[in-house]
């Protein structure tokens, strides 16, 4: 295995797509990786990975669509810098919008070097016909999910399970902290369309709360210092100044284990969550039109991994039409009220979480990647 191409398109795949170069890079010294990623990913393999995710990272229907002509564009490049410079392999970490119409596009023009997948597509919840297609154009699935590699195996694809590599991260950001009782943390989400959507929510919310229960402090926690500023105009333009002082940066993890209770955007930061033992509530809101679409083509019960992987509803989730302040504010007060309630969701959380390896998942992705190449 002499050079890789890989691609990761979002912010959390370029966290994995470093994590897996990394271990690739003990496995074989010498590997040469070109792609597209981000600056994750860039400092692990050097000029070779074009920094796409700010742009790349898009997320609903709509504003895909208005960059239908962008992503065209940079789908023939990248089929054309493939074909041109022939890897041993292409790595696809998640993406899959992008990254399984590439495969498919490689195969079609011959390309016959290895294409492997980390981080697997939901096609279990949006398009379970698809596996067929996937086990014709992938030579290797590396899916984090324990249940993942039954689904793909069906379909004749050789698939790994890596384990989870949150599970290694949390040890990392583990601290010695104590929960505060009745501190509500509030987490809004990383992109700035769930900022917008869902801050005010949490805020009313908030004022709910504090009616209810006087006693009760709130922490809103911001991703970064961009969004901790645009969060700070929303409260004043919501009416709501004594909220900036509430809001946090760069303390996402430490917030989880200080909460009580909480209130997560639905994505990564609900598994960090349940891997933090946080008693929380999953919230998700987005335009109408992308709701109205992704109902009609996610085919499963529920919308958070953790109650995925359960098989059952741990975690509330309060989605869409059923998401408002009063909603909100009524599951953060009947945890909040309810000991036995926060330690019984704790203990569920916990045994989801065991399901998920017991750490060191980047090493065996890579050694799963090393294997297949070495077998090519």
């Amino acid at each position: 295995m002499n050079r890789v191409f890989i691609i990761a398109g979002e912010v959390s795949g370029d966290t994995h797509g470093a994590g897996l170069l990394r271990e690739l890079k003990i496995l074989e010294p010498e590997l040469k990786v070109v792609g597209l990623g981000g600056p994750k990913m860039c400092e692990v393999a050097g000029e070779g990975i074009e920094d796409w995710v700010e742009t790349a990272g898009v997320v609903g229907l709509w504003e895909v669509l208005k960059m239908y002509r962008y992503f065209k564009e940079k789908m023939d490049a990248v089929l054309d810098s493939i074909l041109d410079q022939r890897p041993d392999g292409v790595i696809l970490v998640d993406y899959p919008g992008f990254n399984l119409r590439l495969a498919k596009s490689l195969r079609t023009a011959g390309y016959t070097g290895r294409i492997l997948y980390y981080i697997s597509p939901q096609v279990w919840a949006w398009k379970k016909g698809r596996v067929k297609t996937m086990a014709k154009v992938l030579d290797l699935m590396i899916c984090i999910f324990p249940f993942e590699k039954e689904f793909y195996e069906k379909s004749g694809l050789r698939t790994e399970f890596s384990g989870h590599p949150m599970v290694d991260r949390v040890v990392t950001l583990r601290r010695d902290l104590k929960r505060e009782p009745g501190l509500v943390g509030w987490f809004p989400g990383s992109r700035l369309n769930e900022v917008r959507r869902l801050f005010p929510l949490m805020m009313d919310a908030a004022k709910l709360i504090h009616q209810a229960v006087p006693s009760a402090r709130f922490a809103f926690s911001a991703a970064n210092e961009t969004l901790a500023g645009f969060m700070r105009e929303m409260a004043d333009t919501h009416g709501m100044p004594e909220a900036k002082r509430w809001i946090e940066t760069g303390t996402v993890y430490d917030l989880m284990q200080r909460a009580e209770v909480g209130a997560v955007a639905s994505g990564t930061a609900t598994l960090e969550a349940a891997c933090f033992g946080l008693p929380y509530a999953l919230v998700y809101n987005v335009s109408w039109p992308t709701y109205v679409v992704a109902k009609l083509v996610v085919k499963i019960k529920h919308l958070g991994i953790v109650n995925i992987l359960a098989k059952r509803e741990v975690v509330r989730e309060l989605v869409q039409g059923n998401l408002s302040a009063a909603s909100l504010a009524g599951a953060m007060l009947e945890m909040l009220g309810s000991e036995s309630q926060r330690q019984q969701l704790q203990n569920d959380l916990a045994a989801v979480v065991a399901t998920l390896g017991s750490g060191g998942a980047y090493a065996r992705a890579a050694q799963a990647v090393h294997d297949s190449m070495a077998s090519a």
